[in-house]
């Protein structure tokens, strides 16, 4: 197995609509070609929640792929948000992103373990299962501690041990879990990559990680560069001055009444940058009130984080 190196900044972008829902394939290529430019950026995942993947028919989460794929003109790996339902389904889904381009994959727990949890070893076979039928390299995703999907720490180590399993996406946001649990994932695993997707508290997390696998990175990668940096050097000055310039940007994306009106909120940052024309999104999704897109382009001013003039 090619084990691909996510040590550092890992967007996971939006995916860019035309006003009537269809794919912009000239904003994915200005998306995919900014975010490839900016030093520190490790790879994209693509067909995230950011990226409204199971909002997309199996031939646009195909095309987008390959978009981005021929957008960052192989300077970073595609990875590729794996979604499906079923065990199966999921394989199936991971030989679609292999046809299509894509380097790894980001394993999603079965949707219905949300609501009902999982039987004991389901996950485990879920991600055996898609990398023995794919050969896809996995991300091993770990869910937030609200849900009934979140694994215990037993699970994830018996998922990061696993052939195939190069790293994991850890949002449990619960951080005495994160404190207790990721020295462990450590030292149990000492070359599992290990990323925080914590978009809406980066400051806790970046002294433990990697890198960090996040939708924010879509809209914000030069200062996540520096926090991850910071984190890094175990500067906490530094990381806390980074956190504090970022708030503003921070609170007006991520500080809302549901998780996904992140996804909304990205795509007015990114006209705010010059990077989109307008902020479509499909639904369920819906438009943020009036006035958001102003609020957020002011707080990408406060942060110092202007228009991309290059791309625009």
């Amino acid at each position: 197995m090619t084990t691909l190196d996510l040590r550092g900044l890992v967007p996971a972008p939006v995916t860019p609509f035309k006003r009537d829902e269809t794919l912009d394939f000239d904003a994915i290529r200005r998306l995919g070609s900014w975010l490839a430019g900016v030093d520190g950026v490790k790879g994209l995942v693509v067909l995230g929640h950011a990226g409204e993947g199971t909002f997309l028919t199996q031939d646009e989460q195909a095309a987008v792929i390959s978009a981005f794929r021929e957008a960052v003109e192989d300077r970073l790996p595609i990875i590729a948000g794996i979604t499906g339902e079923g065990t199966a389904v999921a394989a199936d889904e991971a030989k679609r992103a292999v046809a299509a381009g894509a380097a790894a994959g980001l394993v999603y727990p079965s949707h219905g373990w949300l609501r009902f949890g999982f039987q004991k070893g389901a996950p485990q076979d879920r991600y055996r299962q898609i990398h023995e039928e794919s050969g896809l390299p996995l991300i091993l995703f770990q869910y937030p501690d609200v849900t009934k999907a979140t694994y215990d720490l037993d699970t994830q180590l018996e998922i990061a041990a696993q052939p195939g399993v190069f790293a994991t996406k850890n949002g449990v946001r619960n951080m005495r879990r994160w404190d207790t649990e990721i020295p462990v994932l450590r030292r149990e695993n000492p070359d599992l990559q290990i990323l925080t997707c914590h978009d809406e508290y980066l400051l806790h997390t970046m002294f433990d990680v990697d890198g960090a696998l996040v939708g924010y990175g879509g809209l914000a990668p030069e200062p996540l560069v520096e926090l991850i940096a910071a984190g890094k050097a175990k500067d906490y000055a530094a990381a806390r001055a980074i956190h504090d310039r970022l708030l503003p940007v921070t609170r007006n994306v991520y500080h809302r009444g549901s998780h996904m009106e992140g996804t909304v909120a990205l795509k007015e940052g990114l006209v705010a940058r010059g990077i989109l024309e307008h902020a479509t999104v499909r639904p369920p999704l819906l438009p943020l009130a009036e006035g958001a897109g102003a609020e957020i382009a002011a707080a990408l001013q406060s942060a110092g984080l202007t228009s991309v003039a290059a791309y625009a």
